[in-house]
């Protein structure tokens, strides 16, 4: 930790520039008008580790709130919570006896209105709908179009993901679930120490107890895929640097820049330090955010602590991931619902629709958003 307050560092943020990788397309040049500067932060983020992780929510957080406004922020902040830590995190602001200090940081007098927005990630949802891209459909994971298309509830990802548990009792979903995560979770630490074998006989069992509608539909397709699933295992075993399958961080960053540059501008993005960003993957996103689809200019890494815009990202981040996660939980919070839900973005990847009807901005406030 440094000693300095958080939010007035005493000089420029340290900050490191991401060139366009070799085989990305150039960003600059193309006559498209200068967008906003976005500052990015995250929480909940376990990479590919969808089931049965520390959090089953994943929300990620993007800010235009001028440096000048960011660091009153910041400075209201420590004037409310009078905390010794010399970097606050969203957990400050979620403590009980700051519950004003959050509502104000939300509300119509704090700085985010009409510059934030929050995409959340239900993890087991997330889950299911790469059952359905990867092993029905046959997307590529690495498909432009289909990152950008994000998941939904709508259409077979949401009928697999509601009929499931309900069909095949939560214990016995939640299983098939983990297999399938397990799968094609494959890095240079894990190695291939899962065989598809463990999958596709819980796809036999699961098929084989019956079901009518869409998922016994889905799962019937989903027996027959072993083919696509090797061969995908072995692309991904074949180069472990290749974008993985189930990374939910470079949707909701190809989204957050494809909602920030809607007018046709193109975007920076400023990012807290990531290690899963790595080389492979900024190449990744380059490609994906270019035009027409987006257009992403530029991408800088900072110390989150160096920049007040940042931790603002952070602490949205983390008050929507908490608050999501509890009302997946059935745990209701309608004053912070109400203040949360003009932040939320409609592509968010839920699936679980007692939640969603708390979180969903609804068609109001949508129009609010893009308006804004």
């Amino acid at each position: 930790m440094h000693g300095r307050p958080s939010g007035v560092p005493a000089g420029p943020p340290v900050t490191a520039d991401v060139p366009v990788p070799a085989g990305a397309p150039v960003p600059a040049g193309d006559g498209l008008a200068a967008g906003p500067e976005l500052f990015c932060d995250e929480s909940g983020y376990e990479g590919e580790n969808l089931v049965g992780g520390i959090t089953d929510v994943f929300a990620h957080a993007g800010v235009t709130v001028p440096a000048a406004d960011a660091a009153d922020c910041i400075r209201e902040l420590r004037d409310r919570i009078r905390s010794p830590a010399t970097v606050y995190k969203a957990n400050h602001l979620q403590r009980e006896k700051h519950r004003g200090t959050m509502v104000w940081f939300l509300g119509p007098d704090g700085p985010l209105p009409g510059r934030a927005r929050v995409h959340l990630t239900e993890k087991a949802f997330f889950a299911v709908a790469r059952i359905v891209d990867l092993l029905v459909s046959g997307t590529d994971p690495a498909d432009a179009p289909a990152m950008l298309r994000g998941a939904h509830a709508r259409g077979p990802a949401g009928a697999l993901y509601r009929e499931g548990p309900r069909r095949y009792g939560r214990e016995r979903w939640r299983a098939f679930l983990a297999s399938f995560n397990e799968l094609l979770w494959i890095n240079t630490r894990r190695g291939a120490e899962t065989s598809a074998d463990g999958f596709f006989r819980l796809a036999d069992e699961l098929h084989r107890a019956g079901a009518p509608g869409e998922a016994g539909r889905l799962l019937g397709l989903v027996r027959g895929a072993r083919p696509r699933a090797d061969a995908l295992r072995a692309a991904l075993l074949a180069d472990p640097r290749t974008v993985p399958a189930l990374d939910s961080l470079l949707p909701a960053l190809a989204a957050a820049v494809t909602y920030w540059g809607r007018e046709g501008a193109a975007v920076t993005v400023v990012h807290d330090r990531q290690t899963a960003l790595t080389e492979e993957r900024v190449a990744r996103l380059y490609e994906v955010c270019r035009p027409p689809r987006a257009h992403l200019r530029a991408l800088r890494f900072v110390d989150a602590e160096t920049d007040p815009r940042v931790q603002l990202a952070d602490f949205l981040a983390g008050i929507a991931r908490k608050r999501a996660s509890d009302a997946l939980a059935g745990l209701a919070d309608p004053e912070l619902d109400e203040l949360l839900r003009p932040y939320v973005a409609p592509d968010s990847a839920w699936g679980d629709e007692r939640s969603w009807a708390l979180l969903d901005p609804g068609p109001a406030r949508r129009a609010g958003l893009t308006s804004a």
